[in-house]
């Protein structure tokens, strides 16, 4: 038996193995990976030792994040080939190679783009630097908000590490908390950016508990959080922090042509494994949803069911005792709806501990019914009826809205709606994102504030 990969924090004077270890398994309960938990004290250093490092300037930030992007997704890093890291985080996130692999490579464009991204987010009166000549006349000037941003990440899906790069072109020192379940793309990501000049006092990995998590959200300026429901409300009232919550992506169908964006659904629905907040989980259908429901079953039940590691692996997979638990939560919340697909049970026993979880369709009777509420990393949509007079107030608190056939009044309501963050028109699937387009408005709307300067 090979020894474990040893994952290390990453601080200011390089790596650091904690006493303390957590074993990081596969799917299958097999050690992968042991990653270091550093204790409080080596939190707090670190943050005061990032908090006065030097910030590069403009130009130095954007060719070190390119060249750090263009390492992720091709270079040997740590000892770790791209390979190799694609299919460790397949094995222990359960999450199909594909996706992966499709994540590397968004994450590799991202850092080459963040730069120019955070641009798109700047208010068009203000400028980037006091000595603009604009300033001698009176002008805004576009400044962050602190030193330190953090990240307390997750393991649904390791494209959301593309989001905070774009601190780092803005000026922000990172700190970047691993989520126990996925730690190796974070580990990658930071250790590729202290390849470049960012170097060890700009961005930092502390893995921790979660006394330690809880000193790096008071320690830091601002902080990125992700989690469910009661993360968000934990931190809503604290202007220093961003929650991130479940996403309750939606389709709304309008118009009898339904079938002809059979795929864009499907594709919404699934995609990656459907493990991502902006993958959909709700399909709402002007007019009967039955034959809707009955074509997204059809279409989901051909999905094979294999090891995430496999090129054709579609579906997340998880221990086996952790999908029966999934299993049981969607059974205690699906009381009442229709069982379209997945009745028989989700979690598909591979033989070696772990589970693929199959696809599930409902179908619920009207378009406030609970269970369109439910958010689970597989896909799992439920499928309910919506008329023109149920107004916009079933599709609010949404990551992203696709309507199809929608009415241009009802267009207006949708964009103007405050709790639905994007709306893709037309045949547009709700995981579609690209560098530079808002994923819950820009990260930097959060992070910049502006100042008037007036110089003469």
């Amino acid at each position: 038996m090979s020894e474990p990969i040893q994952l290390d924090a990453l601080g200011p004077t390089g790596p650091y193995r904690a006493r303390s270890r957590l074993t990081v398994t596969d799917v299958a309960g097999q050690p992968i990976a042991e990653l270091s938990q550093v204790p409080r004290l080596y939190v707090n250093r670190t943050i005061g030792a990032l908090r006065k490092g030097p910030t590069l300037s403009a130009d130095q930030r954007a060719a070190a994040l390119a060249e750090a992007g263009r390492a992720f997704a091709s270079s040997t890093i740590a000892g770790m080939s791209v390979e190799e890291y694609e299919h460790y985080v397949s094995r222990v996130a359960g999450m199909p190679l594909a996706g992966v692999r499709t994540a590397t490579q968004r994450t590799a464009q991202a850092a080459v783009e963040a730069y120019r991204s955070t641009r798109f987010a700047r208010p068009e009166g203000a400028v980037e630097d006091w000595r603009d000549p604009m300033t001698r006349t009176g002008r805004a000037v576009w400044t962050r908000r602190g030193d330190v941003f953090a990240v307390l990440a997750p393991a649904n899906h390791p494209g959301v590490h593309s989001l905070w790069l774009e601190a780092l072109a803005l000026g922000y020192r990172v700190v970047v908390r691993p989520s126990r379940r996925e730690p190796f793309t974070p580990y990658r990501l930071v250790a590729a950016l202290r390849e470049t000049a960012f170097g060890d006092d700009a961005v930092a990995l502390l893995p921790t508990d979660y006394a330690g998590a809880d000193d790096i959200v008071s320690a830091s300026d601002l902080t990125m959080v992700y989690g469910g429901d009661e993360v968000v409300e934990k931190y809503a009232a604290d202007p220093t922090v961003l929650p991130q919550g479940p996403g309750r992506s939606k389709i709304l169908l309008s118009g009898d042509d339904w079938r002809s964006h059979l795929d864009t659904v499907v594709d919404s629905v699934a995609l990656h494994g459907g493990t991502g907040c902006i993958n959909t989980t709700a399909v709402f259908v002007d007019g009967d949803p039955a034959p809707v429901a009955e074509a997204l079953a059809e279409r989901l039940s051909a999905i094979p069911s294999r090891r995430p590691e496999a090129e054709d692996a579609a579906l997340p997979v998880q221990p086996a005792d952790t999908a029966a638990t999934i299993e049981k939560y969607l059974f205690d919340r699906a009381e009442g709806a229709r069982t379209v697909l997945g009745g028989d049970g989700v979690a598909d026993d591979l033989g070696d501990g772990s589970a693929a979880l199959r696809p599930a369709v409902f179908q619920v009777d009207s378009p406030d019914a609970p269970q369109l509420n439910v958010e689970l990393g597989f896909p799992c949509v439920w499928v309910a009826p919506w008329s023109p007079s149920d107004g916009v107030a079933p599709l609010r608190n949404t990551l992203v809205l696709t309507a199809i056939g929608a009415a241009e009044e009802l267009v207006d309501r949708l964009v103007e709606e405050p709790t639905i963050s994007n709306v893709y028109l037309g045949d547009h699937p709700t995981h579609w994102l690209e560098p530079g387009i808002p994923h819950d408005r820009y990260l930097a709307e959060f992070l910049m504030r502006t100042k008037a300067v007036i110089r003469g």
